[in-house]
């Protein structure tokens, strides 16, 4: 594994399914204190619920300390100085830099200018790996495989880091993906064009209606408001009634927030999983940090 997490496409497949197993052995053991005497500095120079409480409250139950912000207002940024020289000086009080910044490509240049490893934790509209570990751990947990599914993608795929690092990890899968959104915010054609290249199968469609009957997964996914100030097309939004149609195993699943994507009323129904999903974020940034930072304990 390399040494800091930039992209989803920094990690084979071994080293997903080696994150994935230790995921689950954190969520099944109490796990040991094996990241003592270590600090994680949380650097979110954009606003996050999950990514940043998980990540946190991954290192206090490995037993390692945090440090950090949570917004940009709050560092030296605001006065001018760079993300590099930032992250340069963060580098000398940690052990370890989580960052997640608004600007596309501004993981990369934190990784090479932090002396410490960096884990991106979503930079701009261009990539979020540990969330698609967190959503191919709930894949698994809840349809017992990822091979060979049918997963539907729908939402705004232009703009969605998410969307973007998910369809490049399921190509590993034999996955058969289907892209729901209006054509303004169809999945970025290099994105397209690399699954093409690694013999993925995939369809773009307009509406739910179209591929709910034949989806093992629908991942859902907001309007990114923060990426663009343009008026946009509606994008697909699930009502509980379009669940007639879909199958009794179907699992829904959604990064979150929820804006007005998924109706609320589907919260109680057997095909909602991204609150179980949102928890397994936990897990799997625990197995991160082991996998990066933790040692053996006396």
């Amino acid at each position: 594994m390399k040494r800091d997490l930039v992209s989803i496409s920094d990690l084979s497949k071994a080293d997903i399914e080696e994150l994935l197993a230790l995921a689950l052995r954190m969520r099944n053991n109490p796990p040991s204190p094996s990241c003592k005497g270590l600090i994680l500095a949380s650097c979110f120079f954009e606003p996050s619920t999950r990514t940043r409480l998980s990540f946190e409250a991954a290192m206090l139950r490995l037993g390692g300390s945090v440090i950090g912000f949570s917004e940009s207002e709050n560092t030296s940024t605001k006065k001018g100085e760079s993300l590099a020289d930032t992250m340069r000086v963060i580098g000398g009080y940690c052990d370890l830099a989580v960052i997640r910044h608004p600007r596309e490509g501004s993981a990369r240049v934190a990784a090479e200018c932090c002396p410490k490893p960096v884990i991106n934790a979503g930079d701009g509209a261009n990539q979020h790996p540990t969330q698609t570990l967190l959503d191919l751990f709930s894949i698994r947990e809840c349809q017992g495989k990822i091979n060979d599914l049918s997963i539907a993608i729908a939402g705004d795929l232009k703009h969605s880091r998410t969307v973007h690092s998910l369809a490049q990890a399921l190509a590993h899968y034999a996955a058969r993906l289907y892209f729901v959104s209006p054509e303004e915010l169809q999945l970025p054609d290099g994105c397209a064009g690399e699954l093409r290249k690694k013999g993925v199968k995939f369809s773009f469609h307009e509406t739910l209606e179209e591929i709910l009957p034949k989806a093992d997964i629908l991942y859902m996914t907001r309007v990114q408001k923060e990426r663009f100030q343009t008026p946009v097309a509606q994008i697909p939004l699930l009502k509980k009634g379009h669940l007639a149609k879909a199958k009794p195993t179907l699992r829904i699943l959604a990064p979150l927030p929820r804006l007005e994507e998924v109706d609320v009323a589907i919260d109680a129904t057997p095909q909602a999983y991204y609150f179980q999903q949102a928890q397994n974020g936990l897990y799997v940034r625990m197995a991160l940090l082991e996998k990066f930072l933790g040692r053996s304990t006396p």
